[in-house]
């Protein structure tokens, strides 16, 4: 039995379904490490996905999609927030008119904001001056 199991119907039919979990397969890959292979069938596709502490596949058909993962001992203890950010932001992306271009959309937000975010301050500041070196211990002399 699976750890996470996530049945959504959707009405894309397969040509879009397809596109659609083509295009997480290379997001999986390039944002999570993940390896996945994508096997086109005549009425069914299966992306298969694997990395260190998790593995699974993606069932997609013409009115669903069907994720059954494997999560690792670490992984695992954080179970119930993986599958409910899966849940929610699949929820979300079928609510949409157009779903392809919402993830594709949103992705480009995540990325851009990760790259605009400000970065941290050094702890060096201009003008402050350096920690007092430490001394050398003395040597006792016997």
């Amino acid at each position: 039995m699976p750890d996470i199991h996530i049945d959504r119907e959707h009405t894309l039919g397969l040509p879009q379904a397809r596109k659609l979990a083509f295009k997480w397969a290379e997001t999986a890959e390039e944002k999570l490490g993940m390896e996945c292979t994508y096997e086109e069938g005549k009425t069914e596709d299966t992306v298969r996905f694997t990395r260190s502490g998790a593995n699974g596949e993606l069932k997609v058909t013409k009115d669903s999609f069907v994720l059954d993962a494997k999560l690792g001992f670490l992984l695992g203890a954080f179970r119930e927030r993986i599958e409910s950010e899966i849940v929610k932001n699949l929820d979300l992306l079928l609510a949409q008119k157009d779903p392809h271009k919402a993830f594709s959309d949103e992705i480009e937000k995540r990325t851009s904001s990760k790259k605009d975010a400000p970065k941290k301050e050094s702890a060096k500041k201009e003008g402050a001056k350096a920690p007092p070196a430490k001394k050398a211990a003395a040597k006792k002399k016997a």
